[in-house]
């Protein structure tokens, strides 16, 4: 099944790289270097310029690898069959919406819908979401993800905002399938240091399987 085999590449992905970029060029130079480093899943905000055109260019070119490549900022169900049609492989909203989470379901899409309450959690599970988006994470806590487990063990959390290095151990204590990373992971590409971008994605991807060892 379609969805299966998606979430699958996202929940071994572990570490899903946020990309925001002021152009479609930018976008894609990150991209090549966080798969470079090993990064394999890649969350293309709608907020890049020709955002669908991008999701496009990168599914193809990393068509039969383990990159897995999704849509983030999906506001509406219009953006959600803009980013399908693209060919992204999940979609990623930073609060929940009904009519997107629909248009995933019709079109066998992961939808990772974000969450700060328990209600606002059991609601998205209600409307079929697969992962729910913790965020701002930064605002949460590994012991806000136990709590929340507690009564809903079948809920499975992907914090976004505020994971990084020093933390990012503590989440997957917690119980977390994956986490969004964005600023800490690509701080080097305002100065468009690539290399130190790749070797930043390196150090997340050595952590997280140094994590999945322990665990």
């Amino acid at each position: 099944m379609k969805r299966v085999k998606i979430l699958n590449k996202v929940e071994q992905a572990g570490v899903i790289a946020v990309v925001r970029a002021s152009s479609a060029a930018m976008a894609e130079r990150i991209v090549e270097a966080l798969v470079a480093g090993g990064i394999t899943g890649i969350e293309l905000t709608f907020t890049v310029p020709q955002a669908d055109q991008v999701i496009e260019k990168l599914v193809n070119q990393y068509a039969g690898t383990d990159v897995v490549v999704g849509a983030g900022t999906v506001l509406d169900a219009i953006t959600a069959r803009l980013a399908i049609m693209a060919g992204a492989e999940f979609l990623v909203s930073p609060s929940f919406d009904v009519e997107t989470a629909k248009i995933a379901n019709l079109y066998q899409i992961p939808y990772m819908a974000g969450a700060m309450t328990i209600t606002e959690m059991r609601s998205a599970l209600e409307y079929g979401v697969d992962i729910v988006k913790l965020f701002p994470g930064s605002e949460a806590s590994p012991a806000m993800v136990k709590a929340v487990k507690a009564p809903m063990p079948q809920l499975n959390v992907m914090p976004t905002g505020g994971v990084n290095l020093d933390n990012m151990s503590e989440w997957f204590d917690a119980g977390v399938v994956a986490v969004g990373v964005g600023g800490s992971l690509l701080k080097p590409a305002d100065r468009e240091d690539w290399a130190g971008l790749t070797r930043n994605a390196q150090a997340y991807i050595a952590k997280y399987n140094e994590i999945k060892e322990i665990n």
